[in-house]
C-alpha cells in the first residue's frame, strides 16, 4: 500500500521513512497526485513548494 508523507506529501510504495525529508510521519489516507519530473523548471512544483522530483499527494487526510 502506498503511503504519503504528512510533511512534504511525497508518495512512497514501501518503507516508513520519507526519502525526501526524512520524516516517519506517514499516512495511507491521501487523495490525488501529481508527478513532478523536473522540479527546477516546473511552475506547478514552485507553486506547491516541491523541490525534488517524484510523485506527490495533492491532499492529505489526517
Amino acid at each position: 500500500m502506498e503511503k504519503a508523507c504528512k510533511k512534504c506529501r511525497v508518495i512512497i510504495a514501501q518503507g516508513d521513512v520519507c526519502p525526501i525529508c526524512g520524516s516517519s510521519d506517514m499516512t495511507a489516507k491521501w487523495s490525488g497526485y501529481v508527478v513532478i519530473l523536473n522540479s527546477e523548471k516546473s511552475e506547478l512544483a514552485k507553486k506547491l513548494g516541491i523541490t525534488a522530483n517524484g510523485t506527490y499527494a495533492l491532499s492529505i487526510n489526517s
